[in-house]
């Protein structure tokens, strides 16, 4: 049965086709057979309960530069479409979060991966916390004496913004570094939420690992190795791409996070784990599905596709 699925996307023409994981999403609806059309979050439109939005059927091919074919923009209801992947990138701002109040009320007779209202309540850095016995010691605060005890106990630590992505503005501060005070002056104006304060793991220079989990289970893996002289092993920050199997440790936080993750219809899921340790779990618009195949790992977008097809069917 052909689904009909928009994708909420940044818009397709500013997209890294090489590691988009909507984008190899989209190429495996495609293959299927489903109806696919594209929009950015700033069409939808809300009336009472009914949600409308202009979708342009998209044809998708895997040629850098010619990556993509636009039709001519519909007006739909969205109660009409099968299927909502929200893939648009962070910040998980005000605009994200009233992206996902306006699809909470198509979903779930519109399926919408991953649940808006779960989303909303699940912010990467902080949904995190209630698994805190597996990760390393962390803080949330932007109160410079609680920042301060923290640092006097573990020494070396990195601080990042509560909704940063990508690896932007994340530092690592060494127990006598001189350039503490002016960090913090600097997070202060530049970040109204709180921060993460995290104990710095210095095994992050073998690799961050990227474990993606498809409805609870575990799906595939890579571990992103930093770049000579850079603290971050994001792939858009320089990070390279490796090969991985799954250790000891890794597969138990995959069972512990599992049905958390089924329950609350967040089917697409990655975890960041650096030596044993787990970091993040991002919910938004996760990313490793192509630099997992590109390795010779398995196929994810199918495996999300199969997940799908049974949802919107059953």
């Amino acid at each position: 049965m052909a689904l009909k699925v928009a994708v909420q996307m940044d818009h397709i023409s500013s997209i890294n086709i090489a590691g988009d994981s909507a984008f190899a999403l989209m190429l495996e609806a495609q293959a299927r057979g489903h109806e696919l059309y594209h929009y950015t979050p700033d069409r939808l439109a809300m009336i009472g309960d009914d949600v409308f939005c202009g979708l342009e059927p998209v044809e998708v091919r895997d040629e850098v530069g010619n990556h993509f074919t636009l039709g001519e923009k519909q007006r739909f209801n969205m109660a009409d479409v099968d299927v909502v992947l929200m893939r648009q990138d962070p910040p998980f701002d005000l605009s994200y979060i009233a992206a996902t109040h306006i699809l909470e009320k198509v979903h779930p007779n519109t399926l919408v991966v991953n649940d808006p209202a779960e989303v909303r309540n699940a912010p990467e850095k902080l949904f995190v916390t209630e698994f805190a016995d597996l990760m390393p010691p962390t803080l949330v605060t932007r109160d410079r004496g609680e920042i301060d005890l923290f640092r006097a106990e573990y020494g070396d630590i990195v601080m990042k913004p509560l909704f940063g992505h990508g690896g932007a503005a994340v530092f690592r501060i060494t127990r006598d570094d001189l350039n503490y005070g002016s960090l913090y002056d600097f997070f202060a104006a530049t970040f109204r939420e709180p921060w993460v304060i995290q104990q710095f793991l210095p095994n992050v220079k073998h690799g961050d690992k990227r474990i993606l989990l498809v409805d609870g289970e575990f799906a595939g893996a890579v571990n992103r190795v930093p770049a000579e002289g850079d603290l971050r092993s994001n792939m858009v920050r320089g990070g390279a791409a490796r090969e991985s199997e799954l250790t000891e440790k890794e597969r138990e936080i995959c069972a512990r996070l599992g049905p958390s993750l089924k329950e609350k219809g967040l089917i697409l899921v990655g975890i960041d784990v650096i030596d044993g340790r787990l970091t993040e779990i991002n919910v938004t618009a996760p990313t490793g599905i192509r630099a997992v195949a590109k390795l010779g790992g398995p196929d994810i977008a199918a495996r999300v596709w199969d997940v799908l097809e049974a949802k919107v069917k059953g």
